[in-house]
């Protein structure tokens, strides 16, 4: 236990999620040890990215403006939305480069346990998106866990009624694993997913 100032870093790194106890701590350190200049630019930066960063008017992702620059750029195609559950997952798509379409962040997941309910996500923006009838499929991008399934169904069974393709994304087994280290709902997901070769 550090005295003052010292230990108020700490515990404010340390609630910075990933960063534990003594991570915090290093990097606390690290601040401390660093050029004034180097500190004085890391906070700069953390101010103005409070200042200046908002989510996206249309789908939620982060933007320095009202519109994101995925939703402003006219050569995505508007037909095909695919559905995260936050920002960082437009990112992990996006260094694929296989999705060419528009995207809508809900801002996490369903979890009663959590007490994140549908009302408590983007949902309602995205029928309302779904409305005009130009979109004609829906891909379900959520994480592959209870809750991201269960928003997916959640938003599948909304979805189903509006005439539109709803897809989810494949799960199963990584490139490059062995079968041997493979949980049993991995393995059963890679099954359910086959396809003809």
């Amino acid at each position: 236990m550090y005295e003052g100032i010292v230990q108020d870093l700490i515990d404010e790194l340390g609630r910075l999620p990933g960063v534990g106890p003594k991570s915090a701590q290093r990097i606390a350190f690290h601040i401390l040890a660093a050029d004034p200049a180097d500190v004085s630019r890391l906070a700069a930066v953390l101010r103005e990215v409070k200042e200046k960063v908002r989510f996206c008017t249309t789908c939620g992702n982060v933007a320095e403006a009202e519109q994101c620059r995925i939703c402003l750029d006219p050569r995505r195609d508007p037909s095909t939305i695919c559905v995260v559950e936050e920002p960082k997952d437009v990112l992990a798509i996006e260094r694929t480069r296989e999705f060419r379409g528009l995207y809508h962040v809900l801002g996490g997941a369903i979890s009663p346990i959590d007490g994140v309910g549908p009302d408590d996500l983007r949902i309602r923006e995205l029928m309302a998106r779904l409305a005009d009838g130009a979109v004609t499929e829906v891909i379900l991008a959520t994480d592959p866990n209870l809750e991201g399934e269960a928003t997916a169904t959640y938003l599948a069974r909304f979805i189903a009624p509006m005439d539109i393709a709803v897809s989810r994304l494949a799960s199963g087994l990584p490139v490059g694993g062995d079968l041997e280290y493979a949980d049993e709902v991995t393995l059963g997901r890679a099954f359910e997913g086959r396809r003809r070769v």
